[in-house]
């Protein structure tokens, strides 16, 4: 049987290597894509025969139990067996989410009975070298709004974060405008930037920072690298601040690619259903979606 306990962020050191030795570019299948939403989604997690096991709720159905597509060397055929048994005992139906499309086949090949598209969690998939110059016709009106920022702002400053920085990070996205966060998931997203904020080396993650002297922080980013994907897990600005918002992207893509240099893509993650950053995200003009589903076995 497979004995499944909570994940907390004391789990990191753990699993981190399961969470970046992969070939998928899901965010599921990384440190935030796991930790920052394992109180949402109820994940716990479970290790046999040096295999990640994690155990939460289909992405749109909470009160459904689901398992993620297992991690490590075990045969799949072995570890499908392993998760058969324990719902039969659980009592429960052999359920997988957020499934990426590259696995379906080989759950197919393996018994899944039907499987369903995730519509509102697809994520976004962009090329590196396009969002880290913003070059190119389709990027040329998101160009326009870097070229207003850095003439609003020459002096403006980009770095990589630091520790040192959180408590200025803290007070900035403290007081950023939230009336449009009014949504269970936006309020769950808001309170997990700011516990990033407070343990800023705890999760791992590099990030950038934008300055206009005078003014302090008007946007930041934190992410970390994942086979040949940067996952962008958390990308806050002042919305006041015209360019801002896309400085603050190309920037931080751009510090990411420099210093590792095998990574040819960027997840943006999912839009959950929102209209506005569905627009937000379609505007960046994505290579790909990476689609996911639900599996039934």
């Amino acid at each position: 049987m497979l004995e499944f306990t909570p994940v907390t962020p004391a789990d990191i050191p753990q699993l981190r290597p399961w969470l970046t030795a992969h070939p998928f570019r899901s965010c599921d299948f990384s440190v935030g894509g796991i930790f920052l939403w394992a109180d949402y989604f109820h994940y716990q997690k479970a290790i046999k025969g040096d295999t990640l096991f994690i155990k939460g709720v289909t992405e749109n159905d909470m009160s459904r139990p689901a398992f993620s597509l297992p991690l490590g060397p075990m045969p799949i055929a072995e570890s499908l067996a392993l998760l058969r048994r324990h719902c039969r005992a659980e009592g429960v139906e052999p359920v997988m989410s957020a499934v990426p499309q590259e696995a379906l086949q080989v759950l197919m090949d393996n018994g899944a009975r039907r499987f369903t598209e995730l519509t509102d969690w697809a994520d976004y998939i962009y090329g590196i070298k396009a969002l880290s110059t913003f070059a190119g016709k389709k990027l040329s009106k998101k160009r326009n709004h870097i070229n207003r920022f850095a003439l609003d702002h020459p002096d403006a400053v980009f770095s990589p974060v630091t520790a040192a920085d959180a408590p200025e990070l803290i007070e900035f996205y403290e007081r950023l405008h939230t009336d449009a966060d009014t949504s269970e998931i936006a309020a769950y997203d808001r309170a997990q930037t700011l516990r990033v904020l407070r343990s800023p080396d705890f999760y791992g993650f590099e990030g950038g920072v934008l300055r206009v002297p005078g003014r302090g922080v008007v946007a930041f980013a934190m992410g970390e690298p994942v086979g040949d994907t940067l996952m962008t897990h958390i990308e806050k600005m002042d919305h006041e601040v015209t360019g801002a918002g896309e400085t603050i992207c190309r920037d931080f893509t751009a510090m990411m690619a420099t210093r590792h240099p095998a990574l040819n893509y960027v997840n943006r993650e999912d839009d959950s259903g929102d209209p506005g950053l569905r627009q937000a995200k379609e505007a960046l003009h994505p290579l790909f979606m990476q689609r996911k589903y639900n599996v039934a076995f």
